[in-house]
């Protein structure tokens, strides 16, 4: 447990008046909850809560806490979102690890459009593709592993630019003429580009 920790009794004196986010009823039940003997896993999610709330920094509260960036920014934003509450609903432990139904499942989100799922934007990034496994398959993963599992698969969540995309649909039009070649004649080759035109 960190020294802070043990000084927790502290946290009872910050004013109300500066809470960022936290209503008087949920920082009171988070508090009530920090008296109880809790598992230290659980203890720093609801510290990660309250030192946020306080107006500490994400960089201020893993200094303080030990713990990583994405812990402090998950938890941090459940709070934001006014799901302070739900800070025994995520089961301790080490994550599963990735296995071939993820990479296939992520395979086939990627391939298609978000808005099959549901989501309302049109291009999947390597953060909702991350959070949309975890609610389905419960392995959660960061943003960054997502994007290196995408990148063996020789996939990626980025935009093809539109002179890409004309580049490729060009390709796709151009077509080849050739002679027959004889045994005395050099070979001719025409190539032509066919050009959409909008009309």
């Amino acid at each position: 447990m960190s020294n802070y920790s043990s000084q927790f009794k502290n946290f009872e004196t910050y004013d109300p008046q500066e809470s960022k986010f936290l209503t008087p009823f949920q920082r009171k039940a988070l508090l009530k909850h920090l008296q109880n003997n809790l598992q230290p896993e659980y203890r720093r999610r609801i510290e990660i809560m309250l030192l946020a709330d306080m107006g500490k920094s994400q960089t201020q509260i893993c200094q303080t806490l030990g713990c990583s960036q994405e812990m402090a920014r998950y938890w941090v934003g459940l709070a934001e979102a006014g799901l302070a509450h739900k800070w025994n609903e995520r089961p301790i432990g080490r994550p599963k690890i990735v296995n071939n139904q993820y990479t296939e499942r992520l395979k086939e989100l990627v391939s298609n459009s978000p808005r099959d799922y549901g989501y309302a934007f049109t291009h999947w990034t390597a953060q909702w593709l991350s959070k949309h496994l975890a609610n389905e398959l419960g392995i959660e993963i960061s943003d960054r592993h997502v994007n290196r599992l995408l990148k063996q698969m020789g996939l990626s969540t980025k935009r093809k630019s539109s002179y890409q995309q004309e580049t490729e649909q060009e390709q796709d039009a151009a077509i080849t003429i050739g002679d027959l070649q004889s045994n005395r004649e050099p070979s001719l080759n025409w190539s032509f580009n066919l050009m959409r035109t909008n009309q």
